[in-house]
């Protein structure tokens, strides 16, 4: 695969994981923060805030991999 089609792949996919992980991270905090410390709740929040690079991570990789058939 041309590595200009896995950036642009890539780049789709790094958007959605964005989005979902955002997302999931708003709902689980309704559910668990909804009466705790807001200590708590703001390392919470950096903690997810920041958790979407591990998995975003191997698709950075992928995406910056040189193509094979080039010389």
């Amino acid at each position: 695969m041309p590595i200009r089609l896995r950036k642009l792949l890539g780049t789709f996919c790094l958007l959605v994981l964005v989005a979902v992980w955002a997302l999931l991270a708003m709902a689980l905090a309704q559910i668990m923060l909804a009466s705790t410390n807001s200590l708590i709740a703001w390392l919470y929040y950096v903690v997810a805030g920041l958790g979407w690079v591990v998995p975003a991570m191997p698709l950075v990789s992928w995406m910056s991999r040189p193509d094979p058939n080039r010389a």
